[in-house]
């Protein structure tokens, strides 16, 4: 990894500012609309009734029902109860993210651009305001990156250890969440392992003074990064365990996934928003979260990705591909393999409906492969320099542009919603 430099600092400050500034444009008008909006008509019930201890919604894990009906037991059933709690991981995600690109990469300038990507690439805004479970499992897997990292580069076996305990930690709380996450959640046990082979050799395991983190042993390791999460993950059922009716039994962990299973592959009816992975990579379908006078206005929500981000990130991961081989960016890579790894999930599995926002984790990780694509042209001295600069510049008018369609803002007339309708496929 670049060595610190003293003008490639650790960007502490901006990713602060950035996550905040989001938060706070997340937080203006979150009780906007009044009522349910799209899947909120099937979590915040199920999270009501789950504060009764009673059974709903069993295709999905518990945590992200369990963080919204948090919020509501402590706000109220009304919108600011249901929205809160995604909308605080949403901004814990981007920071989280922001102190993830600069574990891996430790450049400056990439984590800002990183932050900023995404922060504006439209999916990261409007997930976050809405109560859905995919901002909570996204939020925690960041999280839980970030901390594995951090703890490679901490420098006392001591902080080290208690970054792996959070890492643990919260990638169990991602799972609990959504299962989309679960092809990250097993890179930070595969990068230590690679990483100390490297180092030991074949005979990896007893040696405790071995890297890749000093006075933690691979045993170790394995407990913090692979049966400590798993075991926080199961604990995230325990309310489903008090059930007053088809309680889950506390060792019938086969049993309630042979369930889950069962009734997520049960969803085969047709739905208009229906996609596929391929569509979700150009950006091609959306889906409409909104459309209707509520609250006195007519009001649009659309999900789509912002074109200039989401087009030129795919430029970016071509690029990643180069630079891995050619370049030794090792960094390129794993954002690369992430990328790789939680989109094609969607291609090979088997789950018959899927929706553009299963994109959020893939999507996210491109914005890290685009800012270190861009940081690459940054310093250039042809016309690439100012393609760079060109990306990140539309990319951030584009999100001001959209903005309206994408936060409910009241709009004039209801046909006004034509001028953001750029392809047909869209609409």
């Amino acid at each position: 990894m670049p060595l610190a430099s003293r003008h490639n600092r650790d960007p502490l400050g901006w990713s602060l500012i950035l996550a905040l500034g989001f938060l706070a444009l997340v937080l203006f008008r979150l009780t906007l609309p009044t009522r349910y909006y799209f899947d909120e008509v099937h979590y915040v019930p199920a999270a009501l009734k789950m504060l009764k201890l009673i059974p709903v919604n069993r295709e999905h894990p518990l945590f992200g029902k369990e963080v919204i009906a948090g919020f509501i037991h402590l706000l109220g059933d009304k919108p600011l109860g249901w929205r809160l709690g995604p909308a605080l991981f949403g901004g814990l995600g981007l920071f989280a993210f922001s102190r993830l690109v600069w574990q891996v990469t430790q450049r400056r300038r990439v984590t800002i651009i990183a932050t900023v990507l995404l922060a504006t690439n439209f999916m990261w805004f409007v997930q976050s305001r809405i109560a859905m479970l995919d901002m909570v499992e996204a939020g925690m897997c960041m999280t839980g990156l970030w901390q594995f990292f951090a703890a490679l580069n901490a420098r006392k076996t001591g902080t080290a250890r208690l970054h792996l305990i959070l890492s643990g930690l919260t990638l169990g709380l991602a799972l609990g969440a959504k299962w989309s996450c679960a092809p990250a959640l097993m890179l930070p046990g595969l990068v230590f392992f690679i990483l100390r082979v490297r180092e030991t050799g074949p005979v990896f395991v007893g040696k405790r003074n071995a890297g890749p983190i000093k006075g933690i042993s691979f045993l170790e390791a394995v407990l913090w990064l692979g049966l400590f999460p798993l075991a926080v993950y199961w604990l995230t059922y325990l309310p489903a365990m008090f059930y007053a009716t088809r309680a889950t039994a506390p060792l019938g962990f086969i049993e309630q996934h042979e369930l889950m299973i069962r009734l997520q592959d049960s969803v085969k009816k047709f739905h208009p928003y229906k996609t596929v992975w391929y569509q979700w990579m150009f950006d091609w379908r959306g889906i409409w979260y909104l459309f209707e006078n509520v609250d006195g206005a007519q009001r649009g929500v659309i999900l789509i990705g912002n074109p200039v981000a989401m087009l030129s990130g795919l430029v970016a991961l071509g690029w990643s591909l180069w630079a891995s081989v050619c370049r030794k960016r090792w960094d390129a890579l794993f954002f690369a393999v992430l990328y790789v790894l939680t989109l094609g999930m969607w291609a090979v599995n088997g789950k018959p409906v899927q929706f553009f926002y299963h994109y959020l984790l893939p999507g996210a990780f491109l914005m890290a492969l685009l800012a270190m694509w861009l940081d690459v042209l940054w310093d250039r001295r042809d016309r690439w320099r100012l393609v760079a600069r060109g990306v990140l510049g539309l990319s951030v008018a584009m999100f001001v542009l959209f903005y309206p369609i994408i936060s409910g803002w009241p709009l004039p007339f209801k046909g006004a919603y034509n001028f953001w309708m750029w392809l047909p496929s869209w609409r």
